[in-house]
C-alpha cells in the first residue's frame, strides 16, 4: 500500500517536471529562435565587414598603383610625331598619303580617294592626345573616391604621398584647356568671317569641367558624371574636327596674328605659374619637409610638358609663318630649353634656400626655366610682330 502511494506522488511529480518543462521550453522559444537568428546576422555581419574591408584593400592596392605608376610618360614623346618631316601648314593642300602629326595619318582617311585633301592640325591631334595620356593610358587621380577622402580627411595635396602625379595631370590639363580657348577662338575660324566650330567649342566646354568631380557628389547632392568622362568626350570632338580638316570641311587660320596672340597667351599662362614658384619657393624655407612644393614643382613640370608637345605642334602647323620671319632657330631654342627643364625628376622635392649648401631648391631650378621658356616666347611674338 505505501509502495502505491509513493509510486502515484513519483508519477504526479514527474509530471509537473513534465509540464514545467514544456512551459518552459514555450516560453524561450522566441528567446532561442531570436538567438539563433542573431547568430546568424552576427555572421552576416562580420561577412558584410571582411567584404568591406577587402573592397578598401583592393580600392587602395588601385590607388597606389594609379599614383605610382606614370603609364607611357616620356619626356622625349615629341619625336614619335616626326613634325620636322611634315613641311606643310596645317589646312593647306596636301597629299592623301602624307603622314603627319597627332591622329594625323587616321584623319587623312576620312577623304575618299580622289577627293581633295588637307594636311590636318598637329595642334589639335598633340592636344587630343595628351588628354587620352591623362584620362585612358593612365587614372584621372584629381577625381578617384581615395584622392578625394584624403588622409584621414586631410588633402592628399597637403601631405608628402601619393600627390604628384596628380599634380602633373592637372599642369597637363592647364596647357590643354588654353590651347582648346584659342582653338575655338582664334585657330579654328577665320576670325570675323565665319562661325566657332562645333567641335571644337564642344572640345572647349568639356575641358573646362571641374577637374575633381567624382560619380557622387554633394552640391549639389546626388549622382555625378565623372570628370574623366567629359575630357574623353573632348577627345572625340578634337579628333572629329581634324577629320572634317583633313577633308577640307572646316578652317585652321594659320596666320602670323593668330601665332602672335596664341604664344602670347601661353606666355602669360607659364608666367603665372613662375609667380607661384617664386612665391613659394621665398616664403616657404622648409627644405625636404615642405609638403606643398612637390605640388608647385610637378604642377609646373606637367605644364612644361604640355607645351612642350603643343609648341612643336605649333611649329609645324605654322610653317610658312615661322619660315617666313625665319624663326626656327628661336623656335628651336624654344624647344631645347622646354626638353632640357624635363630632364629635372627628384625622387624627393625640396624647397631649400637660394643659397643653401646642403638642401637645393627643386622650385628656383624650374622657376629658372619656365622663365626662359617664357623670354623665348616674348623674343618670338616681337620678330612676329615686326
Amino acid at each position: 500500500m505505501i509502495y502505491r502511494i509513493a509510486a502515484f506522488f513519483r508519477g504526479l511529480a514527474l509530471a509537473l517536471l513534465w509540464i514545467v518543462r514544456r512551459l518552459f521550453a514555450i516560453a524561450a522559444w522566441p528567446v532561442r529562435r531570436w538567438g539563433r537568428a542573431e547568430t546568424k546576422r552576427g555572421w552576416a555581419a562580420r561577412g558584410v565587414v571582411l567584404l568591406a574591408v577587402l573592397v578598401l584593400i583592393g580600392l587602395y592596392a588601385n590607388f597606389f598603383w594609379q599614383t605610382q605608376t606614370w603609364t607611357n610618360f616620356n619626356p622625349d614623346y615629341v619625336a614619335a610625331y616626326k613634325l620636322h618631316d611634315r613641311q606643310v601648314t596645317a589646312g593647306e593642300a596636301a597629299n592623301a598619303a602624307q603622314g603627319t602629326a597627332g591622329q594625323t595619318s587616321t584623319a587623312t582617311q576620312g577623304s575618299p580617294a580622289g577627293q581633295k585633301s588637307c594636311t590636318p592640325s598637329a595642334i589639335a591631334g598633340v592636344t587630343a592626345d595628351l588628354i587620352d595620356f591623362n584620362v585612358n593610358q593612365n587614372q584621372w587621380i584629381s577625381s578617384m573616391i581615395l584622392y578625394k577622402l584624403g588622409f584621414f580627411g586631410l588633402d592628399w595635396d597637403k601631405t608628402p604621398f601619393f600627390d604628384n602625379k596628380a599634380s602633373f595631370q592637372r599642369g597637363i590639363n592647364q596647357a590643354v584647356r588654353r590651347t582648346t580657348v584659342e582653338l575655338v577662338d582664334t585657330l579654328g575660324r577665320v576670325r570675323g568671317t565665319s562661325q566657332v566650330d562645333t567641335d571644337l567649342q564642344s572640345a572647349r566646354g568639356n575641358m573646362q569641367f571641374d577637374e575633381y568631380t567624382w560619380y557622387l557628389g554633394w552640391n549639389p547632392p546626388g549622382p555625378k558624371t565623372p570628370t574623366p568622362t567629359y575630357y574623353r568626350s573632348a577627345i572625340k570632338s578634337l579628333r572629329a574636327f581634324n577629320k572634317r580638316l583633313a577633308a577640307c570641311q572646316v578652317t585652321f587660320d594659320a596666320r602670323a596674328d593668330n601665332l602672335i596672340q596664341f604664344i602670347d597667351r601661353i606666355a602669360n599662362d607659364i608666367g603665372s605659374t613662375s609667380a607661384i614658384l617664386k612665391d613659394r619657393a621665398e616664403n616657404h624655407h622648409n627644405g625636404w619637409f615642405d609638403f606643398r612644393a612637390d605640388d608647385r614643382f610637378w604642377f609646373a613640370y606637367g605644364q612644361l610638358y604640355g607645351y612642350y608637345g603643343l609648341l612643336s605642334a605649333a611649329q609645324a602647323d605654322f610653317d610658312d609663318v615661322i619660315k617666313d620671319k625665319k624663326l626656327t632657330p628661336l623656335w628651336d631654342d624654344m624647344l631645347a630649353q622646354l626638353r632640357s627643364a624635363l630632364k629635372i625628376q627628384p625622387f624627393i622635392v625640396a624647397n631649400g634656400r637660394e643659397g643653401g649648401w646642403i638642401v637645393p631648391s627643386h622650385l628656383t631650378t624650374m622657376g629658372f626655366y619656365v622663365l626662359r621658356v617664357r623670354s623665348n616666347l616674348v623674343d618670338i611674338k616681337s620678330v612676329l610682330q615686326q
